[in-house]
């Protein structure tokens, strides 16, 4: 008999809410973040618009002494992480704190730091590098430093699979304590490098729009004008929790945990493989790990990057995996109001979700004015919608062909 794994704490902070509320209001009322970059000169860099958070205060989850020894990413990840404990009311003890464990990581993790420090080496030497710069920018140090802050002693694990971090993140935590390594996990992702480094990166690859005169519309998933991404930053978490474990302390839950699917394409570093056949098969595995007929699907957060080949071949592995049913699955991108927030994405998503089973509502895909013929799907196009689903899932694939998918369901004991 499988252990069954519950989601008692959501917390995310994003380009369109600093809480976990907020992001859903703006989000369900089809609210985009996306706008000028502010953080950076833009240097000539050919897209200047990103999804950044506007108004973040780390104060009022850090301790200002603390706060210079950390680049952005920590700050989300914890404040994030912060919504997601105080939402679960879930306290570490002594008793208890060797069967809680973390798994919050990021895709890129403290490039601002990096392209920050680099300058300050070559403008005044080694001498004026902090000695908080290792620790400032490694990707593991947020879990690391959200365990010694809740005094979690269990498993501390980073994983890092690109766009797929946070989706990654939250299924490894759910095998984990599906296998019995622990009895709680603090899971999702975090991400903040819209720096010059970061956006040149990407505009050099050709992956970013430059709509730049129209930044609300840029992000434009499934749409035929879709000219790429667009880079945000932010934090999405969540705690899961064996079901035992939550029900004899009280705790709320807002969803189940039923399936997870991890797959890699073995085709190209940052090209989806033909067909979809990656993310096709991630999605079948987790189908196969819930136990639920493809029939049973409600709704899907679709990875939708607003790329030309990443939402086609999407569309191509939904339709392959629910055959003629997907055209009566909705599925929406909701990176078209929050931009691609890159390892936090997934954490993001995955607490939209469960805010989908939790709410009833469908988020809508913004900017989708003229639907590109191969994408062909019910995408919510620009308007929320009422809807009660009983099973959601969440898709995230990443550069170097890495798929993952994570599927959740109504809670019923």
């Amino acid at each position: 008999m499988k252990r069954r794994i519950v989601v008692t704490g959501i917390g995310m902070i994003t380009p369109v809410g600093l809480d976990t509320e907020t992001s859903w209001e703006g989000l369900i009322n089809g609210k985009s973040g996306i706008g000028p970059i502010t953080q950076f000169d833009d240097k000539g860099i050919p897209t200047q618009i990103a999804g950044e958070i506007h108004g973040f205060e780390p104060e009022k989850y850090i301790e200002l002494k603390e706060i210079k020894k950390m680049d952005r990413f920590i700050h989300l990840g914890i404040a994030a992480s912060q919504m997601a404990m105080d939402s679960a009311g879930l306290k570490i003890t002594p008793e208890n704190a060797e069967r809680i464990g973390i798994m919050v990581s990021a895709g890129m993790g403290g490039l601002p730091a990096i392209e920050r420090y680099h300058k300050v080496y070559l403008e005044r030497g080694f001498r004026k590098i902090t000695p908080f710069f290792i620790p400032m920018l490694i990707i593991n140090e947020v879990a690391g430093i959200l365990s010694i802050r809740y005094g979690a002693k269990g498993p501390n694990i980073c994983v890092v699979t690109a766009c797929a971090t946070g989706t990654h993140s939250i299924g490894e935590a759910f095998r984990t304590i599906e296998r019995g390594d622990a009895d709680a996990m603090i899971a999702g992702g975090t991400e903040s490098c819209i720096c010059p480094l970061g956006v040149g990166g990407f505009n050099a690859m050709k992956a970013l729009s430059t709509r730049n005169d129209e930044p609300q519309r840029a992000s434009r998933p499934f749409d035929s004008d879709r000219d790429g991404f667009i880079m945000g930053e932010g934090s999405g978490v969540m705690v899961l929790e064996e079901m035992e474990f939550a029900l004899k302390r009280g705790a709320r839950i807002f969803a189940e945990v039923v399936g997870y699917g991890a797959s890699g394409d073995a085709y190209h570093i940052t090209t989806p493989a033909p067909n979809g056949d990656g993310a096709a098969r991630c999605m079948k595995l987790a189908i196969k790990d819930a136990g639920i007929a493809p029939t049973e699907m409600g709704y899907i957060n679709a990875h939708g990057t607003s790329t030309k080949f990443g939402d086609e071949l999407e569309s191509i592995a939904i339709k392959t995996v629910f055959g003629d049913y997907a055209y009566k699955i909705p599925v929406s991108s909701t990176k078209s109001m929050t931009g691609h927030l890159l390892g936090a994405a997934g954490g993001v998503e995955g607490v939209i979700s469960v805010l989908v089973l939790d709410r009833g509502i469908l988020p809508p895909t913004i900017n989708l004015d003229n639907p590109d013929p191969e994408c062909d799907l019910d995408y919510v196009p620009n308007k929320a919608r009422q809807a009660r689903v009983d099973v959601v899932m969440s898709n995230s694939f990443g550069f170097g062909g890495t798929n993952a998918c994570l599927i959740f369901k109504r809670f019923r004991k």
